[in-house]
């Protein structure tokens, strides 16, 4: 369904048939949309109203530029206006990856909205890249090793292409094979596609490039998704001080590539691997261990690790997701 409040139309996948219960609202994550969480929402028991939402400039919600300066509030505001115009209160939020920064960033600041959060592979409470140590101080002020400037540019084109080949390292076929997922699962032409419906750009993926002159030479700009993500913009410091505090699901495959202590697609890791030339010896943000500091300080929380499991627990451990989801739901 199409849903239009006062930033933008917004689409809402949903499931035939289930129109009351309690709401549970999926946030994908970067290049994916709302399709992503197709059969985890089909699976959800009954007693429950799952809504899956497309986030701007994904899928087919509007396409409306991405202010990176708000962090991913663009995003998360987004979120609470669909919540209030279809009149629910005390939603259970689920986000994966730069969906579960979204999650966060409105219990942040809606917290009595929320009857449970689960985290699915979430990005750090300090953004993808640029941070080091476990409070997530920065590497350097301007946020360097992090925003649009880190993206593959031969994936960003093939992206923009609607490139569904595998001839490529970097097609998006590809780095769904290599990173969204260890194993490959079933339907793969259905998420690729669905990574294909990304608005390319300045004011989408990956966003402007910035420049630093601190190593690697890149920073966060001011628009687009990578920049938003960048730690000079979103940055939860102050969760443990909300109330209320709903209870925290945090589900991870234990061999993510994406959201990792030694994540392959940190320009810090890279450089420290050789990867990327001229490394000054910066450490790898440590993007699981921030996650847990700032889940041991909020409180109320758990920690599910799948094995054998990348970063998309919901597609590659379909069964386990949902009954780790479900005994959440229920308990909240």
């Amino acid at each position: 369904m199409k849903i239009t409040t006062s930033r933008l139309t917004q689409n809402v996948l949903t499931v035939e048939g289930r129109t009351t219960g309690e709401p549970v609202l999926f946030v994908h994550g970067n290049v994916s949309s709302g399709a992503f969480w197709r059969d985890t929402m089909a699976a959800l028991p009954e007693g429950y109203r799952p809504l899956a939402v497309d986030l701007r400039g994904f899928g087919d919600t509007d396409p409306a530029p991405v202010d990176a300066t708000r962090g991913l509030r663009d995003y998360s505001d987004d979120v609470l206006e669909l919540l209030a115009a279809l009149d629910l209160d005390r939603v259970h939020l689920v986000g994966w990856s730069m969906g579960g920064g979204v999650v966060l960033q409105a219990l942040r600041d809606r917290p009595a909205l929320v009857r449970s959060v689960t985290l699915v592979n979430p990005v750090s409470p300090y953004g993808f890249g640029g941070t080091e140590d476990l409070s997530g101080r920065l590497t350097h002020p301007d946020g360097a090793g992090a925003g649009a400037g880190a993206a593959n540019p031969d994936f960003v084109a093939r992206l923009k292409a609607g490139d569904l080949s595998d001839e490529s390292p970097t097609s998006p076929r590809n780095v769904f094979r290599s990173a969204y997922v260890k194993n490959a699962v079933p339907d793969e032409d259905f998420y690729v596609r669905s990574m294909l419906t990304t608005r390319v750009g300045e004011a989408h993926y990956p966003g402007d490039a910035a420049s630093s002159d601190a190593w690697p030479g890149v920073a966060p700009g001011k628009g687009g998704v990578l920049n938003a993500l960048g730690p000079t913009r979103f940055r939860v410091d102050d969760l443990h001080e909300i109330e209320p505090k709903p209870p925290v699901l945090w589900i991870r495959g234990a061999d993510d590539v994406i959201v990792s202590d030694t994540s392959l697609f940190d320009l810090a890791h890279l450089g420290a691997l050789g990867v990327v030339p001229g490394s000054p010896g910066t450490p790898a943000q440590p993007m699981v261990g921030q996650t847990r500091a700032a889940l041991e300080r909020y409180g109320p929380y758990r920690e599910a690790v799948l094995d054998d499991c990348g970063h998309s627990p919901h597609l590659e451990r379909p069964e386990d997701f949902v009954r780790l989801l479900t005994e959440h739901l229920r308990e909240a």
